[in-house]
């Protein structure tokens, strides 16, 4: 009998050693280097020769083939991330915090594809048949021809969907899932790989569409190696605050639509509720104006999203200042500040900086420059910006501020919300008056100058 082979492999970036170490010298993460057992060894295999296997099958850049067909879920926020609706074949990976909704999510996602016509599977490797019909009945949704089973062995879950010819296949979790032909324990690197493999594999070679669910590290991400997420077709983080109530559902990969996508829902008793309109959420706590408090016009994806960004500034008890940041890049903000200090004269230094974006929602986008900078400044000169007003732009290390894409979309939804002021950089192409008074700043002294009478 072969032996098995004995490998290791960093959990981050997926690099394979020979031997255990402390640091992967690919990604230089520290104790992300685990024993992985791979498949057993067969016999040596004979040299690949034409005349074993079948031949590819070679098109050019010119062949004309139908767009894949989508399956609507009746969940509008759904179809939004996934890029207009659920793709035949397709392999998503959804990962979330534990307790963030995943399950509840994706057992109404389970029914309402029921309802329309898809066949569909859900398989627990967590829980057991009877406590996911616990929650479908909580959720109202005992109604829908939806397929349970509690099953953790992989080759019995491929033999079952191989005979039932699903049309969605909900696995949940990919880290519970267990392959006989490897030696290793369920949820480490190796049966994750395998995994999630045989299921995408069996998604392309059968038509069936496969959602797996996927843990989280401490970190925020999905847990296992990173090959997980190049192997599917479409990777969606499930976000939120538990002290919020609500989730918000951002594509990070799709091959079949825009990325940066985001779908917002809101927890309530009855699970979770569509959001139609997520800025007015976001600033529904938002009273009279106060220093420190900036409305951001933001775009997510393809849609325009307002939300307020909090700054506190105070005197330092301590020798070393603190710089705390809740949903934006903290390098970012450092940034800001020494922009602030080298080009208009504001020094920050023996002050705590303290910078929030309210609802717990999660910003990336370099156009929030202009309004970090002027949340800073509200809060650090105890005054209040205009009433009505929303800020965007990105800032250049010279002190320039560059334009942002799609001011035209921003400025309508910030009207829609009541809007009536927006200071945006100078330059970019033209857009409509859309019922707002627009101030345009060339560079972030004038800024200063001008909102704030310094500089």
């Amino acid at each position: 009998m072969a032996k098995s082979s004995i490998t290791f492999s960093c959990n981050a970036c997926g690099a394979t050693y020979n031997k255990w170490s402390g640091r992967c010298d690919a990604c230089a993460q520290w104790n992300t280097i685990h024993e992985d057992r791979g498949i057993s060894a067969g016999p040596p295999s004979k040299s690949l020769g034409t005349k074993r296997g079948s031949a590819m099958v070679l098109t050019d850049l010119t062949t004309h083939e139908p767009p894949p067909p989508r399956s609507q879920s009746g969940i509008a926020e759904l179809d939004r991330v996934l890029g207009g609706g659920l793709v035949k074949a397709s392999a998503i990976l959804v990962g979330g915090d534990p307790g963030i909704g995943k399950s509840t999510l994706l057992l109404q996602a389970a029914a309402h594809f029921a309802r329309n016509g898809l066949k569909t599977i859900y398989v627990s490797g967590e829980e057991a048949s009877a406590q996911v019909r616990m929650r479908a009945q909580r959720l109202g949704l005992t109604d829908a021809s939806v397929q349970l089973a509690a099953e953790t062995n992989l080759r019995d879950i491929l033999t079952t969907l191989d005979a039932e010819k699903p049309d969605l296949v909900i696995i949940d979790s990919i880290q519970t899932m267990w392959a006989d032909n490897v030696e290793s324990a369920p949820g480490s690197v190796s049966q994750v790989r395998a995994a999630a493999h045989e299921l995408t594999s069996f998604a392309k070679r059968r038509g069936v569409s496969v959602i797996l669910v996927g843990h989280v590290t401490k970190d925020g991400q999905i847990a296992g190696p990173r090959v997980v997420e190049h192997m599917v077709d479409t990777v969606l983080y499930f976000e939120g605050e538990r002290g919020h109530q609500f989730r918000i559902l951002r594509a990070v990969k799709n091959r079949f639509g825009p990325a940066d996508e985001i779908g917002v829902f809101e927890m309530t008793g009855a699970g979770l509720a569509e959001v139609t309109n997520p800025s007015a959420l976001f600033l529904s706590e938002r009273g009279e104006p106060t220093a420190g408090s900036v409305v951001f016009a933001g775009i997510e994806g393809t849609r325009p999203v307002l939300c307020e960004l909090q700054a506190l500034v105070a005197p330092s008890p301590h020798s070393q200042a603190r710089r705390t940041v809740v949903g934006w890049d903290g390098g970012r903000l450092a940034m800001i500040l020494a922009v602030l200090e080298a080009r208009c004269g504001i020094p920050f230094a023996g002050l705590d900086v303290y910078l929030n974006v309210a609802g717990g929602m999660k910003i990336s986008e370099p156009a929030a420059d202009l309004a970090v900078a002027a949340a800073l400044l509200s809060a650090r000169e105890d005054v209040a910006l205009p009433a009505e007003t929303v800020v965007f732009g990105e800032i250049s290390l010279s002190g320039a501020l560059r334009p942002a894409t799609q001011t035209e979309n921003r400025l309508k939804e910030a009207q829609k919300l009541g809007f009536t002021n927006a200071i945006a950089p100078a330059g970019g192409k033209p857009v409509g008056k859309n019922g707002i008074t627009l101030n345009t700043m060339s560079d972030l002294t004038g800024f200063v100058g001008e909102i704030f009478g310094a500089g």
